[in-house]
């Protein structure tokens, strides 16, 4: 399929990624990102809105088939009354992240999805997983004695501290190598774990 046969959409998320994975985040702008995918100079804003909103569609294009099935799967689990361990949240989790960090497109979008989390920026995620309220569900039925404040709270600081580790987000662009993700799956684990 040519350029022009594909979505204007799929078009600037492609043009992004490509300006993003060699320049960095805050270097490509709007206009470049436009140019890249040959369209308008106000194309993004008309589909996306923003180019935050266009990074975090890019994000959930890519990164939403790496975790989606195995969390349907545990919430599946849960709601036939066999809940997930705390173990296993983690272990999802990391899995995927341990194969992103290994290649330069997969750090670029941690790197990404850092710097929005963190950023605590509102770019209206679209894809349930991309939202805390699944996790808290899974972490309470993982959990029983926890209430769902301190859900929400133990994984926003175990989702806060793994996108410090292998997202970099005070970079300009992604570390290659980011090292203790043995260490980090264990702290964080031992954190969701801990009695309330």
């Amino acid at each position: 399929m040519n350029q022009t046969e594909r979505s204007p959409r799929a078009r600037l998320l492609d043009a992004a990624e490509e300006l993003l994975l060699r320049s960095g985040c805050d270097a490509v702008s709007v206009r470049a990102i436009n140019a890249e995918a040959g369209m308008n100079p106000a194309a993004v804003h008309y589909h996306f809105g923003s180019k935050d909103a266009l990074i975090a569609a890019l994000l959930e294009a890519r990164l939403t088939p790496l975790w989606q099935d195995e969390l349907a799967e545990l919430a599946a689990r849960r709601d036939a009354g066999r809940p997930p361990a705390t173990a296993e949240l983690v272990d999802v989790v990391l899995g995927p992240l341990r194969r992103l960090v290994e290649h330069p497109r997969g750090r670029l979008h941690l790197h990404l999805l850092a710097r929005l989390v963190l950023g605590r920026r509102d770019v209206g995620w679209t894809s349930r997983w991309f939202r805390i309220e699944p996790w808290v569900d899974l972490l309470c039925s993982a959990r029983p004695g926890l209430t769902e404040s301190q859900a929400r709270e133990r994984l926003m600081l175990a989702f806060d501290l793994t996108l410090h580790v292998v997202g970099t987000p005070a970079a300009d662009t992604p570390r290659e190598n980011p090292t203790g993700l043995e260490a980090l799956r264990t702290f964080v684990a031992a954190g969701l774990e801990a009695a309330p």
